[in-house]
């Protein structure tokens, strides 16, 4: 538990900082942008459920928010499986049902704006096809909110290899997510970090980058 706690400490003295805090004010900035903005970042993160933030951002730099909104399902289908990512029929199913939060009577930013963060992702899971606990926390990140855990594959296993977990989840039941988010959010007091900046730390541990 010491090395996760000071080696995160050590990372927030370093050159790594400036990055982590650069990415952490573009989340923020985001509340300001509009309705198709929000739209494309929600399509990113329904993307990147079982597959790889990388691929999933070249597809979003390629659609952009515009193709995610107007492009037909073959259209997205066939841009997703040119960038090898996984479950291409599947993915363009989500993003063309996710649509009908986007349109002058429901649009996602106004709903989750008029919502506080828990009860925006639990809207979030059960109204936006694609979406786990873990791809909501994301999407929310993305938009400005920090205090959910997005508890993918690397932040997971770090806090296993340092004893925070006991064992790896077979799966993430709401249950599940919510009792190692807690863990999480403590972890999060130790260092005072927000759980947006901790999950950033984390990742960069895990990969050496500083994604989104």
């Amino acid at each position: 538990m010491k090395n996760l706690v000071s080696e995160i400490k050590k990372l927030r003295k370093s050159a790594v900082r400036k990055k982590v805090d650069k990415r952490l004010k573009e989340f923020e900035s985001f509340r300001n942008e509009n309705t198709e903005e929000w739209f494309s970042e929600l399509c990113f993160c329904i993307l990147t459920a079982n597959s790889k933030a990388v691929t999933a951002l070249k597809i979003q730099e390629e659609l952009t928010s515009k193709g995610f909104c107007e492009y037909s399902h073959d259209l997205i289908r066939e841009t997703i499986k040119k960038n090898k990512h996984r479950f291409h029929n599947n993915k363009a199913t989500y993003i063309i049902s996710a649509r009908k939060h986007i349109n002058i009577k429901d649009k996602i930013k106004k709903i989750i704006k008029q919502k506080g963060e828990h009860e925006a992702r639990e809207w979030l899971v059960k109204n936006v096809k694609g979406l786990g606990y873990k791809e909501a926390s994301h999407f929310l990140r993305n938009v400005g909110y920090k205090n959910l855990a997005i508890l993918d594959r690397h932040i997971l296993n770090l806090m296993k290899e340092n004893d925070f977990l006991k064992q790896m989840p077979k799966t993430l039941t709401r249950k599940n997510y919510l009792s190692i988010e807690k863990i999480f959010k403590n972890i999060a007091e130790i260092v005072n970090m927000s759980c947006a900046e901790l999950d950033l730390y984390m990742w960069y541990m895990k990969t050496g980058e500083v994604l989104k």
